[in-house]
């Protein structure tokens, strides 16, 4: 399939495939239809997390060229980063030159106040670095909106400005890609699925980057993510499930942190902040969400195993096909598939 050249400007007119798990019923709509799928009394649960400039461009102290891709916010001016060496930060990832080999210690300059410090370095890749950065609190960040862009794509020709990137009720800026699945959401819409019934809640997942450039580490995604759950939001998903409403997901990163949290809570959903390591997939059965709202892949995409969670591989395969020979575009900027139980 092809991939979504970049932002669109009608998103309700985006294709949506909706997918019923358990039958394996395949129905072509749009964005704008969602309403059709669900039900007065359901809840959609949304990521309010906003997309980091964090892709900063630097110098080490031996002048060598390094970009640094923010991870997340970690405390105190942490960051986890990614680092690559010189080239076009609209390469493909997996094309990018290495960076230099920096131990602990090493100092980076990434722009006029915003020099850091490598504080860790992984032991599942050089690549992956703690950065602690010399100014803090709203001077750090100040200069990171300066400094920094968002990450760049190589398959979207025209270079991405960051409001390209945030959903339309992006709050804090915690995540290092943009929680996609959310992007063709306009308010419109949201507004008219509340007037039918439909309850919205939020949280917050620090969603992660989605490419290392590093096979092993590829392999490894998606890493330890942050997020925090609000009471309010804990309480919707109980009195939903409590009256045989379906929990909704956003993308994977909200299905992450509920079902997540829910398996750090031994089964209990808590309100509260965390750092959740699980990996979704057939092995997983979920606790909390019914039903997941996201992007199109691939099938060789580590996304496409997380939907195994939701939906047979032989559903999704058929699904796979389905939107291929129908043209859906994949990708940040591509179409829409919705795994839900009619």
């Amino acid at each position: 399939m092809s991939p979504a050249a970049g932002p669109r400007t009608e998103p309700l007119l985006e294709r949506l495939l909706h997918v019923d798990p358990h039958t394996g019923a395949l129905l072509d709509a749009t964005v704008g239809e969602l309403g059709r799928f669900l039900r007065a009394g359901d809840l959609l649960v949304v990521n309010d997390g906003a997309t980091l400039p964090g892709m900063l461009r630097g110098v080490t102290a031996d002048g060598e060229a390094i970009e640094a891709r923010l991870a997340q916010s970690l405390e105190d001016g942490r960051f986890q980063a990614l680092l690559f060496g010189a080239g076009d930060a609209r390469q493909r990832t997996e094309d990018r030159r290495p960076p230099p080999q920096l131990a602990v210690g090493a100092q980076v300059r990434f722009g006029p106040g915003l020099e850091a410090v490598i504080a860790e370095v992984s032991s599942l890749s050089s690549r992956l670095v703690v950065l602690v950065f010399s100014a803090q609190g709203a001077a750090l960040w100040e200069a990171i909106y300066r400094n920094g862009r968002p990450v760049q794509y190589a398959y979207v020709p025209a270079p991405l400005a960051l409001w390209d990137v945030q959903t339309r009720y992006a709050s804090r800026p915690i995540c290092a890609e943009m929680p996609s699945a959310g992007r063709p959401l306009a308010w419109g819409l949201l507004l008219s699925l509340v007037r039918r019934g439909v309850r919205l809640a939020s949280l917050s997942h620090a969603a992660g980057l989605s490419s290392t450039g590093d096979p092993a580490l590829d392999a490894r995604l998606p890493l330890a993510e942050r997020f925090e759950i609000p009471e309010a939001t804990v309480r919707a998903v109980l009195d939903t499930r409590s009256r045989g409403g379906r929990v909704v997901a956003v993308g994977t990163t909200v299905t992450r942190a509920l079902e997540g949290a829910a398996v750090l809570g031994r089964g209990t959903l808590l309100a509260g902040r965390g750092v959740t390591e699980l990996i979704l997939g057939a092995h997983h059965a979920p606790a909390v969400v019914d039903g997941l709202l996201t992007g199109v892949h691939e099938p060789s995409e580590s996304h496409f195993e997380l939907l195994s969670a939701f939906a047979g591989r032989d559903v999704l395969r058929r699904a796979h096909a389905h939107a291929e020979a129908r043209g859906y575009l994949t990708h940040e900027f591509g179409d829409s598939m919705l795994l839900l139980a009619a």
